[in-house]
C-alpha cells in the first residue's frame, strides 16, 4: 500500500496558484509566479532534479516545447529540486532554451500538492519501466534508471546520488498557468501511486492542446 505524504491535493484546474520566488537555476538572480502575472501565460514543471534520469529527459522535452508554446505567447519555467550551485554547473554545459529555478527543499512541489509515495521495497523492485522507450524492454524501475543514466554517457557526482536518495519517492508535476495565476490544466506524476507511471510526462500535442484554450 501506498502511502501519501503531503500536505494539500494536488492543484486542479480552477484554483490560483500559489506564488514563489527561487533562485534561477541556469543563471545567477531570482525567479517568482510574479514575475508573469499580468504579461503571459506559464506552463511549470516541476522535477525531482538533475539526478533523476527521466527527470532529465523531460527537461529535454520541456526545452522543445517551450520553444513551441512561445509561438503561442506561453513562457516555460522548470523547476529542479537540485542545489542552485550544483543545478547552474549542470546548466552550464547543457543549457536551455527556457528559465530555469532551484528548490532543493521541494517547497514548490509541496506547495503545488505534489506528493511523495513510499511503496515498499519489493514493490519497487517488482515494477518495470520504460517510460521514453529507449530501452530494449521494459526494466525495474532502479534498473531503469541505471541504464538511461548509461545512455547518457552521465556519471552522477555524489550530490546527486544524495539528492536521488532523498527525492526519488517525490512525484514531479506540470500546470498550466493563465495571465490571472489561475491553474488551467495540470498533470501529476504517478498521481494514484501507481509506479508504473514514473517518468510518463504528457506530449508536446497534450500541452499545445491545453495552451490553445486560454
Amino acid at each position: 500500500m501506498a502511502s501519501h505524504n503531503e500536505l494539500r491535493p494536488p492543484l486542479t484546474p480552477g484554483e490560483l496558484a500559489p506564488d514563489f520566488a527561487l533562485p534561477r537555476a541556469d543563471r545567477q538572480g531570482t525567479v517568482s509566479l510574479a514575475d508573469y502575472q499580468g504579461r503571459s501565460p506559464l506552463l511549470l514543471g516541476l522535477f525531482r532534479g538533475v539526478s533523476c534520469a527521466f527527470c532529465r529527459r523531460a527537461l529535454v522535452q520541456l526545452n522543445l516545447t517551450g520553444d513551441r508554446l512561445r509561438g503561442l505567447g506561453v513562457e516555460t519555467l522548470g523547476i529542479v529540486a537540485t542545489a542552485p550551485g550544483n543545478a547552474r554547473l549542470y546548466f552550464r554545459y547543457r543549457p536551455a532554451h527556457i528559465a530555469l529555478a532551484a528548490d532543493p527543499d521541494l517547497t514548490t512541489h509541496r506547495a503545488y500538492g505534489l506528493p511523495k509515495v513510499d511503496l515498499p521495497w519489493e514493490v519497487v523492485q517488482s515494477t518495470h519501466v520504460n517510460p521514453t522507450g529507449e530501452l530494449a524492454e521494459p526494466l525495474p524501475v532502479w534498473e531503469a534508471v541505471k541504464a538511461l543514466t548509461r545512455l547518457d554517457s552521465y556519471k552522477p557526482p555524489d550530490t546527486d546520488r544524495e539528492e536521488m536518495q532523498r527525492n526519488w519517492s517525490q512525484s514531479a508535476g506540470e500546470f498550466l498557468i493563465d495571465r490571472d495565476g489561475v491553474v488551467r490544466w495540470a498533470y501529476v506524476e504517478y498521481a494514484t501511486g501507481d509506479l508504473a507511471g514514473v517518468g510518463k510526462f504528457p506530449t508536446d500535442e497534450e500541452i499545445l492542446a491545453a495552451a490553445r484554450m486560454l
